[in-house]
């Protein structure tokens, strides 16, 4: 019994810090949200497709399935808490 209190201890301690982070990082993710297909978005790439940014620069906003899969696993996070704070 006390492996598992450790064990669970040591789990629900990471959880709770990784929950925090999470909480932290949804105004970027509603940032981001906006920004992708916005027309912000679309002169960016434009832009990344004419050449007109830095080779060096990273792009991985620009990337469609990049930025969407972050936003469809950040909802299916979501959808994972609300359900399973539910089932407690």
């Amino acid at each position: 019994m006390e492996q598992r209190m450790t064990r669970a201890l040591k789990i629900v301690r990471a959880m709770d810090s990784a929950l925090n982070a999470f909480e932290l990082v949804q105004g970027d993710i509603r940032t981001l949200d906006e920004y992708y297909g916005s027309d912000e978005w679309k002169a960016d790439l434009a832009a990344d497709e004419a050449g007109l940014l830095p080779p060096t620069l990273k792009r991985g906003v620009l990337s469609e399935d990049g930025i969407w899969n972050l936003l469809e696993d950040n909802k299916d996070l979501l959808r994972r808490i609300t359900n399973r704070s539910s089932d407690l």
